[in-house]
């Protein structure tokens, strides 16, 4: 029986304003690059695996001056490498000092509040999970989803950011659950997916731009909408053979293997 359900924020409950796309294109005008919006959306997925990898091993917030260059030298190449530009990581640097210079923010996706305020009517403990580097109660309120939430939680404030099984044990206290009976909700196949089922929670994968259309070792959405009929509706029975703990392990090719 599933009581909590928790939710990563950036590429699930909000995204960039105005989009990645528009960011980068604005940049790349600077150095003469054009590129498409599926391209842009191909190279974040690789980018943002590498960035899930990077927090496994040593979290970029901890990185050195030297080394969060190289990292997101490293970062924007994979972007532009997605999108079928190939750059030196010297260029890559400074369309990513260029891209900094864009005001950004974040802003809720139009079936986040409805799929959490459905969660909570299911007599769910709802709650964040997010690598942001400020505190949850903060985060909540910048974005409005306090009202929304049971509860909220940072890497800022548990020392460790997701996959690690720190975090996902805090959500787990938070919420007065067992691992069995609590799922996670992200768009990262290392730092949301592996990450929760390594501490023994039920995943579901949420993927908004279908760069996993192939993926089947645990549940996968393309919106929220589908969330609350996964967790209670008809489908119950089916989902609970799918939502049961498997062991992983690290591929070396940014994600990690389900391992039956």
């Amino acid at each position: 029986m599933i009581t909590a359900v928790f939710f990563d924020l950036y590429g699930t409950l909000a995204g960039f304003q105005p989009s990645r796309y528009e960011i980068q294109s604005e940049a790349l005008a600077d150095f003469g690059i054009s590129v498409t919006p599926e391209g842009i959306l191909r190279g974040y997925n690789l980018a943002d695996a590498f960035m899930s990898h990077q927090n496994a091993t040593k979290p970029v917030r901890s990185l050195s001056r030297d080394e969060n260059r190289v990292f997101f030298s490293e970062y924007e190449r994979r972007v532009l490498r997605g999108a079928g530009v190939e750059v030196s990581q010297e260029e890559a640097w400074q369309i990513w000092r260029r891209i900094r210079k864009i005001e950004y923010g974040l802003a809720l996706y139009d079936d986040t509040i409805p799929a959490l305020n459905a969660c909570k009517q299911m007599g769910l403990t709802v709650g964040l999970i997010s690598n942001m580097n400020q505190s949850g109660d903060q985060l909540a309120e910048s974005m409005g989803l306090q009202p929304h939430l049971d509860f909220s939680i940072t890497s800022q404030e548990v020392g460790a950011e997701k996959p690690s099984l720190l975090i996902f044990e805090r959500a787990l206290e938070r919420a007065n659950t067992q691992p069995e009976h609590a799922v996670h909700v992200g768009d990262q196949l290392t730092s949301d997916v592996a990450g929760a089922v390594n501490a023994g929670i039920n995943a579901v994968l949420l993927d908004r731009d279908g760069n996993h259309t192939d993926y089947t070792a645990q549940p996968r959405i393309t919106e929220l909408a589908e969330l609350p009929e996964l967790l209670g509706g008809s489908s119950l029975s089916d989902t609970e053979s799918k939502l049961t703990r498997k062991d992983v392990e690290w591929t070396g090719s940014d994600e990690y293997r389900v391992v039956h």
